[in-house]
C-alpha cells in the first residue's frame, strides 16, 4: 500500500441502537453505526487529519452502508477489510450523565477477527500517529496482538485504555494497559474509576496515579477527569487543562473517544501536546450536543472557537 495518513486507527466498528427511553419491550431504536475506534477516527477526521481506520467489516448490506457512513464522516476506508461474518453490535439508553453500561453483542463478531495478519506494515510506519484502545485488545486474542504489532512499529502510538467491566476484567485490562504502555507516547485514562482499577491500588490523588501510569513506560500521561479537566504529565511538567462549558448534554457516549482522536490528529498534524490536549478536551465537550457516538463531531474551527473563548492558557 502507498497510504502514508497522519491517523491510523485500530479497532472495531459496532451496530449502534440508541433508545431515547429506557430499554424495554417496545422502546424504539435508532439505528447507526459507532464503536470507540470510529468514533476516534471520526473526531481526528473532523479535527484535519488525513485519517484512515483498520476494521474487518462483514460483507452484507449492512456492512455496505456501514462503508458508506465511515466515508461520509471524512474517514479514508481503504484500510477496512471486507470479510464474511457477523456485525457486532450495542444498545444503549441515551446518558446525559456518563453513568450507563452498554449492552453488547459482539462475541465472534467479524469485527473481533481482526488479526496481525491484517496489520499493514507500510502503512503503520508511515503513519503519523497510531491510536488504538483498550476496547480492541479486550475484544479478542488476536486483536490485542495486532494492537501490539502497531504500537511497535508506528512512530508515535497513542493508547485510550477505555476499561469497560462488561467486555474485560480489571486484571486483564492491566495486562494489556502494560504491554502497550511502554511504547506509547501518551496514554488517556479516566479519573477515578479507571485509573485505580488498571493501577490495582489505592490512588487516592491524580497527580500520584499519573506518575503510576508514567512509571509502565509511557511517555506521557493525560488524566481525564470530567469536570475537573484534563491533567496533563509528560515526565517533564503538569498541565491543568480545565474543563471546558458544554452549552447542552444530550448524550456522554463517545466524548473520550472523541477527546483521544483529536489528540491524535494534532500531535500527527505538528501541535505541541498540551496545545492537542486542549483541543481534544474542548472537542469532546462540544460532542455532547448529539445523540450516539459520532451525533456531534465540532469541525476544527468551532473546536478553536471554544478555546479561544474560553481563555484557558496551557504552558507550551
Amino acid at each position: 500500500m502507498s497510504i502514508a495518513p497522519d491517523v491510523l486507527v485500530l479497532g472495531e466498528i459496532l451496530v449502534e441502537l440508541t433508545a431515547l427511553e429506557p430499554l424495554r419491550d417496545g422502546a424504539a431504536l435508532r439505528l447507526g453505526f459507532s464503536g470507540d475506534a470510529l468514533n476516534a477516527a471520526a473526531a481526528a477526521a473532523a479535527a484535519g487529519a488525513h485519517t484512515c481506520l483498520l476494521a474487518r467489516v462483514p460483507d452484507d448490506e449492512l456492512g455496505d452502508e456501514l462503508v458508506a457512513r465511515v466515508a461520509a464522516l471524512g474517514i479514508d476506508a481503504s484500510c477496512l477489510i471486507r470479510t464474511p461474518g457477523q456485525h457486532g453490535l450495542y444498545l444503549q439508553h441515551a446518558d446525559p450523565s456518563g453513568q450507563r453500561e452498554f449492552v453488547y453483542v459482539r462475541r465472534g463478531s467479524a469485527g473481533s477477527c481482526l488479526s496481525p495478519a491484517d496489520v499493514p506494515p507500510d502503512v503503520v510506519e508511515r503513519a503519523g500517529v497510531v491510536l488504538s484502545s483498550g476496547v480492541a485488545c479486550a475484544i479478542s486474542t488476536t486483536t490485542f496482538e495486532a494492537v501490539q504489532v502497531a504500537a511497535r512499529a508506528a512512530n508515535c502510538f497513542v493508547y485510550d485504555p477505555n476499561w469497560r467491566p462488561r467486555l474485560v476484567d480489571a486484571d486483564t485490562a492491566a495486562g494489556h494497559l502494560r504491554a502497550l504502555a511502554p511504547h506509547a507516547r501518551l496514554v488517556t485514562p479516566a479519573w477515578p474509576r479507571e485509573a485505580a482499577a488498571l493501577l490495582g491500588a489505592a490512588v487516592t490523588d491524580p497527580a500520584e496515579a499519573c506518575a503510576a501510569f508514567r512509571a509502565l513506560g509511557a511517555a506521557a500521561v493525560a488524566l481525564t477527569r470530567g469536570a475537573d479537566g484534563v491533567l496533563l504529565d509528560d515526565g517533564g511538567q503538569r498541565t491543568e487543562v480545565p474543563a471546558y462549558p458544554a452549552d447542552r448534554i444530550v448524550d456522554q457516549t463517545g466524548a473520550g473517544d472523541v477527546l483521544a482522536g483529536t489528540v491524535a490528529a494534532r500531535l500527527a498534524l505538528g501541535d505541541t501536546l498540551p496545545d492537542a490536549i486542549q483541543l481534544g478536551a474542548a472537542a469532546a465537550a462540544l460532542s455532547l450536543r448529539g445523540h450516539g457516538g459520532t451525533g456531534y463531531l465540532p469541525a476544527l474551527d468551532e473546536t478553536r472557537r471554544l478555546v479561544a473563548q474560553t481563555e484557558v492558557e496551557v504552558p507550551g
